[in-house]
C-alpha cells in the first residue's frame, strides 16, 4: 500500500480547498479570545464567544450534514461556507459590537459551515480509487494536523503584531477562498443512484437516514472519546506546567509537537494494511493514547511530557482514522457525508465535556488529578463504544446466518460450494 494513487491535481485542489475551510475552524477559539481580551472582563467574554462558536459547530454539523444531498453537494457546501465567511467577517469588522452581537456572529461562523468537514471528506473519497481510501483519509489527517500546528502561532502573531481583528479577517478570507475552490472539485458524489441513497440512507426503499445514523452510535462514542483526550491535553496543559514548575510558555511548543505527532501517526497508518478488526485496532490505539496522556500528567520533566504528548498525538490520529474507516463499513455510501458530520459533532461534544469536567476539577484538585479523571472518562467511553460495536456485529452475524440457513433450505440439493456466499461479512 502506497500513497501513489493519492497524488493527483484534483487531490491537490481538494487540499487547498480543505485548508481554506479548516484553518478558520482551528483559528477561531483563540482568535476570539484575542479579539476581546482588552475589553473589561475580556478573557471571560472570549471564553463565552468561543463557547458560542463551538455550540454552533455541534448544532450545525448534524443538522446541515443530514440535509446534504449528493446531487446538490457543491451548492449546499458553498452556501454553508459563504454564510460562515459572513460570520467571521462580522467578527473582524465589528470587534467593538455588543457581546450578544459578537456571540451571534460566532455562532453563525461555527454552525453554517459545520457540514463542510463531512462533505469534503466524502468528496475526497471520490477522487481516489476505492483501494486507496485509507491513504486518502491519512492524507486528510496529516493536513489537519498541519493546520492545527500552524494555527496558534498564526493567531498569536497576527493578533499581537497587526491587530486583534486580523486573525478573524484572515479566517474570513480563507473560508471565502474555499468557496471558490469547490468549483475545482466534483459537483457531486456517489455517481448513479445517489439521489435515492442520499434521501433514504441506503436506497429509495431503505430505512430513514436518521435511523441509519443512530445505528452507528458506537463509532461516534469512541470518536468523541478520542478527541476528548486531545482537548484534555490542550486545556489543562498550562495549569499542569505551572504545577510542575515549568514555564507556561512551553505549552505552545508542546502542543505543536503533539500535532506533529498526529501527522506522523496518520502517515504511518496509511503506509500499509494493519491486522485485526477496525474496532480492535481502535481500542488498542485509544488505550495507548490514554496511557500517554496519563504519563504526561505524572511526569515532572519537560522532555518526558513532550515525548508522552508526541506519542499520544501519534496514536490518537490512528484512532480517529479507524473511526472514519469504521463509518465506511457500517453506513451506506449515501449516508457517509451525514455520518462524518455527526462524527464531527460528537467529537466536539467529547472535547467540550472533558474540558468542562477538567475545568470543574481544577477548582478542587491538582491539574494532574484533573487529567487523570478525564483519562478515566475517555476509557469508559471507549469501553461503551467497543461494547456497542461488538453487540452490533453479533446481531449482524445472527441475521447473516439466519438468511444463509433460509437460502440453503430453499436451494435443497443445489450446493454452490462457495463458502464466501454463505459466510456473513461481519465488520
Amino acid at each position: 500500500m502506497t500513497y501513489r494513487d493519492v497524488v493527483s491535481r484534483q487531490v491537490l485542489a481538494w487540499a487547498c480547498t480543505s485548508i481554506g475551510a479548516r484553518m478558520p475552524v482551528a483559528m477561531a477559539p483563540l482568535a476570539l479570545v484575542f479579539l476581546v481580551r482588552e475589553r473589561p472582563g475580556g478573557y471571560s467574554l472570549g471564553a463565552i464567544l468561543a463557547a458560542a462558536y463551538v455550540l454552533g459547530e455541534i448544532g450545525g454539523a448534524p443538522v446541515f450534514g443530514m440535509r446534504l444531498r449528493p446531487e446538490r453537494a457543491r451548492v449546499q457546501l458553498a452556501v454553508g461556507l459563504a454564510v460562515g465567511t459572513v460570520g467571521f467577517l462580522g467578527l473582524g469588522v465589528f470587534p467593538g459590537a455588543h457581546p450578544a452581537v459578537l456571540a451571534g456572529f460566532a455562532f453563525v461562523a461555527g454552525g453554517a459551515p459545520a457540514a463542510a468537514t463531512g462533505g469534503l471528506r466524502t468528496l475526497l473519497s471520490e477522487l481516489v480509487p476505492a483501494r486507496s481510501v485509507a491513504q486518502a483519509l491519512s492524507v486528510e489527517s496529516i493536513l489537519t494536523a498541519g493546520v492545527w500546528a500552524v494555527s496558534p502561532a498564526a493567531v498569536a502573531g497576527l493578533a499581537l503584531g497587526v491587530a486583534p481583528r486580523a486573525p478573524l479577517l484572515l479566517a474570513a478570507g480563507l473560508m471565502a477562498w474555499s468557496v471558490g475552490g469547490l468549483w475545482l472539485l466534483p459537483a457531486r458524489w456517489g455517481g448513479d443512484g445517489a439521489e435515492g441513497e442520499g434521501e433514504g440512507g441506503g436506497g429509495g426503499d431503505g430505512p430513514p437516514l436518521l435511523r441509519v445514523l443512530v445505528g452507528a452510535w458506537p463509532v461516534y462514542v469512541v470518536g468523541a472519546a478520542s478527541l476528548a483526550l486531545l482537548g484534555l491535553a490542550e486545556l489543562v496543559l498550562p495549569a499542569l506546567l505551572e504545577q510542575r514548575g515549568i514555564g507556561v510558555g512551553w505549552s505552545g511548543p508542546l502542543l505543536t509537537g503533539m500535532a506533529v505527532g498526529g501527522g506522523l501517526g496518520a502517515f504511518v497508518y496509511g503506509l500499509r494494511g494493519w491486522p485485526g478488526l477496525l474496532r480492535t485496532r481502535s481500542v488498542v490505539l485509544m488505550a495507548g493514547t490514554s496511557v500517554c496522556v496519563a504519563l504526561a500528567a505524572l511526569i515532572s520533566a519537560t522532555a518526558g511530557i513532550a515525548v508522552a504528548l508526541v506519542m499520544g498525538g501519534t496514536l490518537q490520529s490512528g484512532a480517529m482514522l479507524t473511526r472514519n474507516l469504521s463509518l465506511r463499513e457500517v453506513l451506506p455510501p449515501g449516508a457517509l457525508a451525514a455520518g462524518y458530520s455527526v462524527m464531527y459533532a460528537a467529537s466536539g461534544v467529547g472535547y467540550a465535556a472533558t474540558g468542562s469536567l477538567a475545568g470543574a476539577l481544577l477548582k478542587v484538585a491538582a491539574p494532574s488529578t484533573a487529567i487523570l479523571a478525564g483519562v478515566c472518562l475517555t476509557v469508559a467511553l471507549t469501553g461503551v463504544g467497543w461494547w456497542g460495536e461488538v453487540r452490533r456485529a453479533g446481531r449482524s452475524g445472527s441475521s447473516g446466518r439466519a438468511v444463509s440457513a433460509v437460502v440453503e433450505g430453499e436451494m435443497g440439493d443445489f450446493d454452490t460450494g462457495d463458502q464466501a456466499v454463505r459466510t456473513p461479512n461481519v465488520p
